[in-house]
């Protein structure tokens, strides 16, 4: 059967290098498939928001109807759009801001620019720069902090239910341990959650998290009515903090007391589930670890952010020991960039300084197809998949002259990826389409 001739109007191919996950590629499947899928000369087609057709292109071009535009990337490698599991959007003004370590950083620069958000107009123009810098990046989808203002969250979502982005976002919920500008209560920060949740959890692309900020800015009431707002609405996200410094490991002891570990104070509460994701996750026991794995809770490594604050070293081995699910983000402004592909730079490297080996296919991987599945949203996004939403990147390996210069001597797709990885930034996201449409440009972007 045919398409309408609306649809086909609509529907565009793009021959390119084309490369998704099927599985993780550190692990065999069942059935033998390789969990990387890569094709040489391949053929893109998307319509009405989503990928109809991926293959190899003498195979897929023969089935195109007539007059479907067909753009010619051969030098160019298309992915998935980059999915970042923690980032802070009022955090974008204080980016690179010097600090001797996270609680006075917090409060000597997060707070005051935390502050600003309570208007509305403020909050727009940042949400309008975030969302451009995360395209320009090939982020497309993203797990986002707002501040306590319920006004910062409507901010974000307008301006990425303009541009119908798959964005999930939350109002921070923060009622002790901090200025009094920024302290709701949590009767209030329930009451502003479940307004947010009611008009904007799944209306277009939009998704809510609760985000209550990190235990120690939370009284026991609050958590507990996070949790009762987890449990009424079982299909948002949570998002918090969890073991990113030592300081904050004992702060959190010496408030909780009675808990077995600081994550466990979360899991006292009901916040462990799935799409539960908490940020950093450096300073936990196999004990944590191996709970993270059994309620499908997901650790966002941080790697620049965690470098740049000197809070330690995320344990790669012993999360693969676990089977803890791990996705990779930015933490911006903590971390020092909002590029993906700077951050699997610096997660390589992290692992390394602990022993162990991060490919580059794994992380491509960690950054879409993984992070997907384990936010649960496995076939909508983070793939190239048939019936995907069409969410996806242009890398030029021509990007600098240094990354042209080693990626023509790139011998194996492992050598490709790992150079967009080592040397890449946002010069090499050549564009980035968010359910089909172009939404970034590098040509533009630089005019």
């Amino acid at each position: 059967m045919s398409a309408s001739p609306q649809k086909q109007a609509g529907r565009r191919a793009f021959r390119a290098q084309l490369l998704y996950f099927a599985h993780d590629p550190a692990r065999a499947s069942l059935d033998g498939t390789p969990g990387t899928i890569y094709y040489r000369d391949g053929l893109l087609v998307v319509d009405d928001g989503r990928v109809v057709a991926v293959g190899d292109y003498d195979r897929l071009a023969p089935t195109l109807a007539d007059g479907t535009p067909v753009e010619d990337l051969r030098d160019k490698l298309i992915a998935p759009g980059f999915i970042d599991t923690h980032i802070h959007y009022p955090q974008t003004d204080i980016i690179a801001s010097p600090a001797p370590g996270l609680l006075p950083w917090l409060e000597t620069y997060t707070f005051p620019a935390e502050r600003r958000f309570e208007n509305p107009e403020h909050a727009a123009a940042v949400a309008k720069f975030f969302l451009d810098e995360l395209l320009r990046g090939g982020t497309t989808s993203a797990l986002v902090y707002c501040t306590v203002h319920p006004q910062s969250a409507e901010a974000f979502f307008t301006e990425s239910h303009a541009r119908n982005l798959r964005m999930v976002a939350g109002k921070v919920m923060m009622d002790r341990n901090c200025p009094e500008f920024l302290r709701d209560t949590a009767e209030q920060g329930g009451r502003d959650s479940e307004s947010l949740i009611q008009r904007w959890h799944q209306r277009g692309r939009q998704m809510y998290a609760l985000t209550p900020r990190f235990a120690p800015t939370s009284t026991e009431a609050q958590l507990g009515v996070c949790g009762e707002l987890a449990q009424r609405y079982q299909d948002v996200f949570i998002q918090s903090h969890v073991a990113e410094n030592t300081d904050e490991v004992e702060w959190v002891k010496a408030l909780f007391p009675g808990h077995r570990s600081y994550l466990d104070v979360y899991d006292h509460y009901g916040l462990l589930r799935r799409r539960a994701v908490y940020g950093h996750c450096i300073w936990l026991d196999e004990t944590d670890r191996r709970r993270m794995f059994e309620t499908g809770a997901v650790a966002a490594h941080c790697p620049t952010s965690n470098q740049f604050l000197g809070s330690g070293l995320f344990d790669f081995a012993a999360a693969e020991a676990t089977r803890m699910p791990v996705a990779l983000a930015t933490d911006v402004g903590g971390g020092s960039s909002f590029s993906m592909l700077q951050t699997m730079n610096e997660a390589h490297k992290v692992a390394r300084l602990s022993g162990y080996h991060l490919t580059a296919e794994r992380m491509f991987y960690l950054a879409t197809e993984g992070a997907a599945r384990a936010l649960d949203l496995g076939g909508q996004i983070g793939t190239l998949a048939e019936g995907a939403e069409a969410d996806f990147i242009v890398l030029d390996p021509k990007a600098t002259p240094l990354l042209a210069r080693r990626t023509a001597q790139a011998e194996s797709l492992e050598e490709l990826l790992f150079a967009f990885a080592l040397l890449g930034d946002d010069r090499a996201i050549s564009a980035t389409y968010a359910a089909g449409k172009p939404v970034h440009r590098r040509e533009a972007a630089q005019h």
